[in-house]
């Protein structure tokens, strides 16, 4: 069988590969390209944008019951239809306009996940190529549940593109997509239950606005079932039902659709990473500081697919930058993770940046935590939010901030602030000295810190 060759052949046509491949094409070299899905990737086609857009309209709909009776007089409804219509406008075209830009390149394009067949050949659409440098960037896929009738779950796929909205929904997994997906459908109208195993929802934030989040949650008609071990699932001809253990008794819930949030794994498993010999972990590709593969030098693994970043989309185009220029250049490029803030699209939002409450204690020997809820302050007040909440965690000896935790409206975007101060080892005294627009959400961090 004839072999086609290729300087560079990319796995995964999403931020990370698109950055990798094009730099490579543009410094001269031969570059073929593989998905399995939609060239784009998973956050403009299934992901972080589609998701942004439903978010919009629910956004309305906090506000305006928020204000209701303080100049509104109704809180307006959504038409579920419509906003899936719209949410269409930003991403059926993605694919298309992806797979133009890169054909416009020279890039050669495979519509299939490629298997290793050694060290540096692949096969893929019954085709054999090989090439000098192999770069897996195949990102996150959701995780499989293995109990009695897990082929009843829906994905997060199928909730971005449900044409109609069911009345009832159960989310198996409380983390980022779980509880978005929650608060999207619980202001859409639908009658929403989160179940999880663990105690709490967003395990990896800080647990005191995660409590406030939870609460705030179960007000606006969420209900949540914790420290709970699915057991099995059954279909009926209108109703699902998802039956588990808690404290030693058996239980059930019904709704009309149950949708897989528990996490998601790196998505490797139909490479056939054995025969390429790449050594993988549970959080991807075990690659060193240059994201080169430390079995196989001729692969490079980025974005959320590789053992050494966080699976966050910023990420994701920095890692390509890295690996191209290590793949036109020879090993030049360490991957450093700069600072990074991560945030959970609920309303209100939840966001991060830094060190946790706990890991800033183990590191210094001092440390200054700043932890308040305030709903009385003005930009809280004006839009009557009832959940305005903030932790900053100062080194007590340098005074300079150390971590951020927000619980409110805008914090997705004020936390970048804090992500700055902390990139560039501001002082609270150096944030409190800076002028913003007053009054603005940002300014309330002179405040918080």
């Amino acid at each position: 069988m004839k072999v086609k060759k290729y300087d560079v052949f990319v796995i995964g046509s999403g931020a990370a590969g698109r950055t990798v491949a094009k730099a490579c094409v543009k410094g001269g070299l031969t570059v073929g390209m593989a998905d399995k899905r939609e060239y784009g990737g998973t956050c403009a086609n299934r992901g972080c944008d589609p998701k942004k857009v439903l978010l919009g309209a629910t956004e309305v709909i906090e506000l305006s019951a928020n204000l209701m009776g303080k100049g509104i007089k109704a809180v307006p409804g959504i038409s579920w239809k419509k906003l899936m219509q719209y949410k269409g406008q930003f991403t059926l075209a993605v694919p298309r306009t992806t797979e133009e830009d890169l054909k416009t390149l020279g890039i050669s394009l495979y519509h299939q996940s490629p298997k290793f067949l050694d060290e540096q050949t692949l096969s893929v659409e019954g085709k054999t190529v090989r090439a000098d440098k192999i770069i897996i960037a195949t990102g996150y896929e959701p995780r499989n549940l293995h109990f009695k009738g897990s082929k009843h779950l829906k994905s997060s796929d199928d909730f971005l593109s449900q044409k109609k909205l069911p009345k009832k929904i159960t989310f198996i997994g409380a983390g980022y997509v779980g509880m978005e997906f929650a608060h999207i459908a619980a202001r859409a109208g639908a009658k929403v239950t989160v179940i999880d195993s663990g105690k709490r929802p967003l395990k990896a934030f800080d647990a005191d606005l995660v409590e406030g989040l939870r609460s705030y949650s179960k007000e606006l008609g969420i209900d949540f079932v914790f420290n709970a071990k699915i057991t099995k699932v059954e279909k009926a001809r209108k109703k699902v039902k998802v039956f588990y253990s808690k404290k030693g008794k058996l239980e059930s819930l019904a709704s009309n659709v149950v949708f897989n949030t528990a996490g998601r794994v790196p998505a490797i498993s139909t490479l056939q990473l054995e025969k390429g010999k790449v050594a993988f972990n549970e959080n991807g590709i075990e690659t060193n500081d240059y994201l080169q593969s430390i079995s196989n030098t001729g692969v490079y693994a980025c974005g959320d697919v590789s053992d050494k970043g966080l699976p966050l989309t910023p990420l994701s185009g920095i890692e390509g930058k890295v690996v191209a220029i290590n793949v036109l250049e020879g090993n030049k490029e360490k991957m450093q993770v700069p600072v990074t803030p991560s945030v959970v699209y609920t309303l209100p939002n939840l966001a991060s940046v830094g060190y946790s409450e706990e890991e800033a204690t183990s590191r210094y020997k001092n440390v200054e935590v700043k932890f308040e809820s305030v709903p009385s302050w003005f930009n809280a007040r004006r839009v009557n939010a009832p959940v305005y909440a903030y932790k900053i965690i100062l080194n007590q000896r340098t005074r300079k901030i150390v971590g951020a935790h927000l619980l409110g409206p805008n914090a997705g975007e004020t936390i970048n602030l804090f992500a700055m101060a902390i990139g560039q080892g501001m002082t609270a005294e150096q944030i409190k000295q800076t002028v913003f627009t007053y009054p603005s959400w940002s300014n309330d961090i002179k405040s918080m810190v």
